[in-house]
């Protein structure tokens, strides 16, 4: 079209020629180089005699008062991007056309980019779409999973506790029964957590500090001597703030159970916390082999797991019970492979 546009001109500037260089022309000739001139009524032109001065213009819109500022700038962008056509008008005597592209030729050089523009926003908003399906099938398969699970250790449960307190009424070492009494509680806990799944839980205005002691006491109990546990806070401080303490300290036991997994049950675990802007920062080390920058984010992700056994699901709920019930965030804040990791959770007050 530029070509086209170009011999367009060409051919105005030829019959301009042709008018002004001869007086003989024939009535039907004339008419017609005035007719070639005429049909131009789309490509802006102006015409420059030798000297510089403006001569004519064609299809370029202005107000008479700014006639000269107005053509002056055109004339200015046209010698920017055009080589003029000179008009021989007698031996001696010549002017130099200028023009620029139609409207219809500029449009037609951005359509490329709104094409583009509008493939990427449908992209967009189909990457969007699905994920969002995608996100519901996740979220009715978590749901489905966790509500089944509760189910099925109910029964068991209410088996437990029944062979209890029959224990209790047999001469049966006192110790032992208590520690399957607890044992028991905590299953049930465990119960409570899965059946919550899928549910909005209700967040209460609880001691965070009193909920990591809790996690902390009874990892403790269930670990490896080898393992150390270190608080870097106050054990007796007060730091209120909105909770569902069985789904949250569902969150701690799992950040350290992967801890001691990956110290090989032999190692410090340190659990720091820490008040700033309206937040809370809880900070849980371990001293295990590490995780690459490349699994910062995959790590979360449901079956994500370095272990031969269990199904990956571990830091994935932690991360859902983090963000999405208790509107926080959780991320490894730094790593470094054989010597250990860090996990952030930051709760808002």
């Amino acid at each position: 079209m530029a070509v086209e546009e170009r011999n367009k001109v060409e051919l105005w500037a030829k019959a301009i020629e042709q008018i002004s260089g001869t007086n003989d022309l024939g009535s039907e000739y004339l008419n017609f180089l005035m007719e070639v001139t005429s049909k131009n009524t789309t490509i802006p032109i102006i015409v420059v005699n030798a000297d510089g001065t403006l001569n004519s213009d064609a299809n370029i819109t202005y107000n008479e008062a700014r006639k000269e500022e107005v053509l002056q700038k055109e004339l200015k962008k046209m010698k920017d991007r055009v080589v003029p056509i000179k008009i021989e008008l007698s031996e001696n005597e010549y002017q130099l056309l200028y023009y620029r592209e139609s409207s219809i030729l500029r449009n037609l050089r951005l359509y490329p980019l709104v094409q583009l523009f509008v493939i990427v926003i449908f992209i967009v908003v189909a990457y969007f779409a699905f994920n969002a399906t995608n996100q519901a099938e996740q979220n009715q398969v978590w749901v489905g999973m966790s509500k089944e699970t509760a189910h099925q250790l109910g029964t068991p449960i209410s088996s437990l506790m029944a062979w209890i307190e029959l224990l209790k009424l047999k001469d049966v070492d006192e110790n032992l029964v208590k520690e399957l009494e607890q044992d028991t509680k905590r299953l049930e806990r465990i119960t409570e957590r899965f059946s919550k799944i899928g549910s909005k839980p209700e967040l209460l205005r609880v001691n965070i500090v009193e909920v990591l002691n809790s996690s902390v006491d009874y990892l403790k109990r269930r670990s490896s001597d080898k393992v150390i546990f270190e608080t870097s806070y106050d054990e007796k401080a007060y730091v209120e703030t909105p909770l569902n303490a069985a789904l949250f300290s569902w969150v701690i036991e799992n950040i350290c159970k992967n801890a001691i997994d990956a110290m090989g049950n032999n190692g410090t675990i340190t659990l720091k916390l820490k008040e700033k802007d309206n937040q809370v920062y809880i900070d849980i080390s371990d001293t295990g082999i590490g995780v690459a920058k490349s699994h910062f984010k995959t790590i979360f992700q449901p079956g994500y797991s370095t272990k031969k056994r269990g199904w990956g699901l571990g830091l994935s709920l932690a991360k859902r019970i983090v963000e999405i019930y208790h509107s926080g965030k959780i991320f490894i804040k730094s790593s470094e492979l054989g010597k250990g990791t860090t996990f952030r959770i930051v709760l808002n007050k």
